[in-house]
């Protein structure tokens, strides 16, 4: 049983300075955009803002431009028009596949590259009804004081589950964000933090306008673990940039999704540039994601289960890249 949606009042800005502004002017307010996480956490008492600011009809927020120097996506872009578009799907394979891997079809027409990369974190004590989070007495992430995942810690275990934003960390995108101070410009892996109940660095009054990729980025793949086939967040989530040349590694990247309170690049991946790809180093990326990853009891699916299958993901990521043969060669 879900809360009766309350009622609030919905600015429509044309610019993002005059959403910040509205911003500034309602406190406790909240950016819309889709609305596919929004919505549905408003439904279930999670947020209750009394007043909505839709970024739908800000224009440099909804338009793709190309250039010499890379690619700027207005943060407003649907997650189907990430999947259609041409120069995207070419240059940077592994955006287009986790767009595609995103919900169902209503998900994505709505849906934002923003919203997904700003996506509240998920947990099943957390994402209930309002009687059912009462009647097993509140969690840490909201109106109680006990993580019901790790009873014993002080830190929200809840899980970021974006797809999108493994794909960008790997093609090393950066962030464009417009706040009260101005405008400001971070690589994406600075806008997360590992904590569940605090996962953006985002200052109040801020919001993410456009992401920038590199004009040239190396071939790369996103996969990702989850109960369906459709629909379902990733339990965990993969994306891999991978560079090669006569079977030695020249870069390599991997993200990782779905386990931890944050999207993060795997630490030491950079150590196996200049080897070859064998199963040796195979089973060392395996080892290497076992050992960062911090599944919890987040889901209905085991911890360890979904530690050795991201682990498992990773491998067979940079085995089929390499089988493919789609590596970047000089």
């Amino acid at each position: 049983m879900s809360t009766p949606m309350p009622e609030f009042f919905i600015a429509h800005p044309r610019t993002t300075r005059g959403a910040v502004a509205d911003h500034r002017e309602h406190p406790g307010s909240r950016f819309i955009a889709g609305g596919t996480d929004l919505l549905i956490n408003i439904r279930h008492g999670l947020v209750s803002p009394n007043f909505l600011i839709d970024l739908s009809g800000i224009d440099e927020m909804t338009e793709i431009g190309f250039a010499d120097a890379g690619v700027r996506i207005g943060a407003g872009i649907t997650v189907t028009a990430l999947c259609r578009d041409p120069v995207i799907g070419a240059r940077y394979s592994a955006l287009r596949q986790a767009a595609e891997s995103i919900g169902a079809t209503g998900h994505r027409t709505l849906g934002t590259l923003g919203g997904n990369l700003c996506l509240d974190t998920r947990c099943i004590y957390y994402n209930q009804s309002e009687w059912w989070r009462k009647a097993n007495h509140y969690c840490l992430k909201k109106s109680g004081d006990v993580c019901h995942v790790a009873p014993q810690g002080k830190r929200c275990h809840a899980a970021f589950t974006g797809d999108l934003a493994p794909a960008l960390l790997v093609l090393d995108a950066d962030v464009e964000i417009e706040g009260p101070h101005g405008r400001r410009r971070i690589p994406l892996k600075e806008l997360y933090v590992e904590d569940g109940r605090a996962h953006l660095t985002l200052a109040p009054g801020e919001l993410v306008v456009a992401v920038h990729l590199p004009a040239k980025a190396p071939a790369s793949l996103y996969a990702k673990l989850r109960v369906r086939g459709a629909i379902d967040y990733p339990l965990a989530g993969v994306a891999i940039a991978l560079s090669v040349t006569k079977g030695t590694v020249l870069s390599l990247r991997i993200a990782l999704t779905g386990t931890n309170s944050w999207p993060f690049l795997l630490a030491g991946a950079e150590a196996m540039v200049g080897r070859a790809i064998n199963e040796q180093l195979l089973q060392e990326i395996e080892r290497l994601v076992q050992k960062q990853v911090q599944p919890m009891r987040t889901t209905l699916i085991a911890a360890n289960y979904r530690r050795l299958a991201i682990a498992a993901l990773a491998r067979r990521c940079v085995a089929a890249l390499v089988e493919a043969d789609c590596v970047t060669k000089p």
